[in-house]
This record gives C-alpha cells, structure tokens and sequence, in this order.
C-alpha cells in the first residue's frame, strides 16, 4: 500500500534536508586545508544550506500534524448543555461517519448573546462533559454559537476536517442554514437524533415538584395511583404538575426512548472483563443527572488502578435515600450515561446497597472508593461500606468539582419562570418533529 500524499510529501521534506546538510558539512571538512578564502566560501555555502534547511522545515510545519493513512476526521458543534446521553448517542454515530472526532463547544458568551441568557452549565462544566465522552477524540473550545462561512472553511482547513455533521433537524438562522457552505462542499452529513430524550425534557422533569415522572398516568376519576413510596390522588397530581411550572399547566410526556439491547450494547463498546492480575477499583453511586463533578470522581477513581467497575443503583435505592423527585433520569439512562464515560471499564447494574465479602471477592475487588462530596450515607446506623473499611480496601476521595445535582436544580429553579415558559413552547416543536418524521396526522398518536 502507497503512503498518503502527505506522508509522502513529509519524507521527501525530510531526506532534503538530510541531504543538504551532508552535503555541506563534507565540504567543509575536506577544504579545511585550502585556505582562508576556501574556508571563507565554504562557510558562506553552509548558511545559505542551512537558510534552506529552515525553510524546508517551515514547509513541513506547514503541512500539519503526521495524518494515518485513511483517517477520516469527523466535526459537529454544539452547546452540550446538560449533557446526557442523547449527546452520546450523537456523538457515537457522528464519529462512525469516519475514524476520528472533534467536537466543538460553544463559549458562553455566544450562546447568552445568541439565546438572551448563559447555559445552565459553564463553559469549564460542558468542556469537561464533552472530552469525558468515549466516544470524542478532540474538543475545540470557544467556538461561535452561529458559525459564519469563514469560520466554518477555518475550522475544516485548521483541523483537517473530512465531513461536517449535524442533527437532521434543521439548523436555520436569520433563514439560512448555517452549515450550507459545507453542503455546497460536499462536506456535509447527516445523522437521526436520538429519540425520546433531550435537555428539554430533563428540565422539565427537574421543574416538577413530585414523583410523576416515575408513576403511572393518574386515572381521571380521582382515584389513587400508585407510587415508588406511596399513593397520590390524581387531582393533587395535576395540581402538583400545574403548580410546579407557575401555572403553565405542563406535564412531561412518556418517555418516547426505548433501551434495547443493541442499545446497550453500542453503548458496552470497549467493556471486557478485567485481566489477569488487575488492580479492579469499584465506585457506586445514584449518578444522576451525571456531570463533571461525576467526571471528576471517576477520573481519579480509575487512576487508582488499573479497571474501574461502577455501580448503579436502581430507581427505588436512589429515591428512598434522595426522597422528592429524585432520581431525576431512570437507570436506564443513567446506566448508559455512566456507560459513555471514557474512564469507566464496565457497569455493575443494581449493586447491592451494603457491600458484602461475597461481592468484594467475586468481582476481585482491589479498591472501593468514594468522594467527599456525596449523599448522607447513613441507613439506620449501618454503614454501607462497613466491609470494606474492615477489609482495608476502602478510600476516600477529595471531590474536585464543586458540583451536585442540586447545584444543577438550584440554578433551573433560580430561573424557574423562564425555563417553564421554554420547556412549553420547545415540547410542542419537539412533538411536531415527532409527527413530522412519522408522518402522524395532528392529533394523532
């Protein structure tokens, strides 16, 4: 197989170079008798090769980083607020386009100049969630919420970009589409979003004030429904749900996301057993809403050995010890969001809540960690990490980033009238893409 044309480019480059400097150090070897002005000559020859040399040199710079042979370079940019796992799922299919992601983060000043207000989550927080994503080879900062033609043929020239991906839904500003000159250049591709998840739904879950998200519809004769701990009447759902959005009256719909079990296994890409003789550190954990506080800990965590195994605590587990609305995402899709972390070798899903010998022994547990930050842990005065304190395995972590998920609810609430108002408005266009797609008549199901 031939080299690329780039590799090929730089060897010729190199054996120039080589060339030109062999050259002149024999002839200054060989006229080291000849005299003064030989001498003379010879040295005024050396710089002229040497100014060659340096100027071959700035052509091989100019050429950019060494490319393998058959890389195809993906990009796709995006706020990436509140990254979940639909974000993933994006990023996953972006990157099967070709071999090789970079994902571009849009700065905070953009997107609050572009939206009239800053994302949930800072610029530090988003670029952190993007690079944590297993899937993403490189991460641009700072870049335009609404790129222009010059800032697009920048970016693709800048790094070596083969095709530009993006949402099939449309992405229309002041009526053009941003990515028409990447159309037009035959760089422009497509991919179907995730279904049944998006930022504005998870808001919406977190702008309720009660379990709903978890119970069944409530019947329409009053009557009882049953929750993870309890019984609530339909009228005082509904007025809960109206009441938790300032009157606006919206409920979130089902969950239009399906996990199957090709999806789990897209998303297990890369999970094996740990080998022979690996140092196995396991974390547990609700990991909702999972962010860079999230990110952090498991960074740390996996650095102290050589495989890191994460448990995820069912529904039930998280909301008797959280209580309210939590958890605010499923386990399924907090199993696929820990799933997508680049840190993460393998999910242990549902995990006792009280470790035992038996589990530390079968799953050859080396290291139990935990953070700082976290939830109270108490459980009528049992410790759930009470045997491996006394195995000797168990460590404490310093938590890095001073973020919780009631951090993240605090700020949703803080703009509580605005968000309501956006969750309503963005569930109606997200229902006419639904319909749209599928060809659904209005009103239909």
């Amino acid at each position: 197989m031939g080299l690329a044309p780039t590799t090929a480019t730089s060897a010729a480059l190199l054996v120039a170079v080589g060339l030109l400097l062999l050259r002149a150090r024999r002839r200054r070897k060989s006229a080291s008798s000849a005299g003064d002005a030989a001498q003379t000559h010879l040295h005024d020859e050396l710089a002229a090769a040497e100014a060659a040399v340096e100027a071959l040199r700035a052509r091989l710079a100019a050429l950019g980083p060494h490319r393998p042979l058959g890389e195809v370079r993906i990009f796709m940019d995006g706020a990436f607020d509140m990254m979940h796992y639909g974000h993933c799922n994006a990023f996953r299919q972006a990157r099967a386009v070709g071999t090789y992601l970079v994902v571009g983060v849009n700065d905070d000043a953009s997107i609050t100049r572009c939206k009239g207000a800053p994302p949930v989550m800072d610029d530090a927080e988003r670029l952190a969630m993007v690079a944590s994503c297993k899937w993403v080879d490189e991460v641009v900062p700072n870049v335009p919420y609404v790129m222009n033609d010059e800032y697009l043929a920048w970016v693709i020239q800048r790094y070596r970009i083969d095709f530009v991906v993006h949402g099939d839904d449309p992405c229309i500003v002041d009526g053009r589409d941003v990515y028409e000159s990447a159309q037009r250049a035959g760089k422009y591709r497509t991919i179907p979003r995730t279904e049944g998840v998006s930022t504005t739904e998870i808001v919406g879950r977190m702008l309720l004030l009660n379990r709903e998200h978890h119970a069944p519809p409530a019947p329409s004769d009053g009557r009882t429904t049953p929750t993870p701990t309890g019984t609530v009447s339909a009228a005082r759902s509904r007025s809960a749900s109206s009441e938790a959005v300032g009157g606006a009256g919206y409920v979130p719909r089902e969950s239009k996301f399906m996990t199957t079990s090709q999806m789990l296994n897209l998303y297990s890409s890369g999970c094996a057993p740990p080998p022979p003789g690996a140092r196995v550190v396991y974390v547990d954990g609700g990991w909702d809403m999972f962010h860079a506080g999230h990110v952090a800990f498991l960074a740390d965590a996996r650095a102290r050995g050589d495989y890191l195994l994460v448990g995820v605590h069912n529904d039930a587990v998280v909301n008797r010890h959280r209580g309210r609305n939590f958890p605010l995402l499923n386990l399924n899709e907090r199993v696929l969001s820990v799933l997508a972390c680049k840190h993460v070798d393998d999910v242990l899903i549902d995990p006792p809540w009280h470790m035992t010998r038996e589990m530390v022994a079968a799953l050859r547990i080396a290291v139990v960690a935990h953070g700082t930050t976290h939830d109270a842990n108490d459980d009528g005065g049992r410790d759930p990490y009470e045997v491996p304190k006394a195995l000797g395995v168990y460590v404490e972590l310093p938590s890095r980033f001073p973020l919780t998920v009631d951090t993240i609810v605090e700020r949703i609430n803080a703009n509580h009238e605005r968000l309501a108002a956006k969750v309503q408005k963005k569930m109606v266009a997200e229902g006419d893409y639904y319909a749209n797609r599928y060809g659904f008549e209005e009103g239909g199901s």
